[in-house]
């Protein structure tokens, strides 16, 4: 008896990973914008008790849905490789998250 062994495409994987590291550098875009641009933080005040926090959260969370959909969509049948995609994923949250601290983001005020 054989068997063949069974290939599992790893694009959804990278898609994932992908997806989390474009909702975090939005994140982190949406912090330094709203400090940059006044009208940007008063149109992601969408809950006055939570501020424009509740907008940079919520533009943030769309970013990696639809990130996430169109980059499984396209990549669902095929391979990529998945170090690479991990290291995209890694710089774009460094990305996002040096964006997120106080002294980048005052340093636009």
């Amino acid at each position: 008896m054989t068997t063949k062994a069974q290939s599992i495409a790893t694009g959804p994987g990278a898609a994932a990973m992908i997806s989390a590291g474009i909702g975090t550098l939005t994140l982190g875009l949406m912090t330094t914008g709203a400090v940059i641009f006044a009208g940007l933080k008063d149109f992601l005040n969408f809950y006055n008790p939570a501020g424009p926090l509740s907008g940079k959260t919520s533009v943030a969370i769309l970013a990696w849905l639809v990130s996430w959909l169109f980059l499984n969509a396209r990549w669902k049948e095929g391979d990529y490789a998945l170090e690479k995609a991990f290291r995209t994923t890694m710089v774009l949250i460094l990305i996002g998250l040096i964006l997120t601290f106080p002294p980048v983001f005052e340093a636009f005020e």
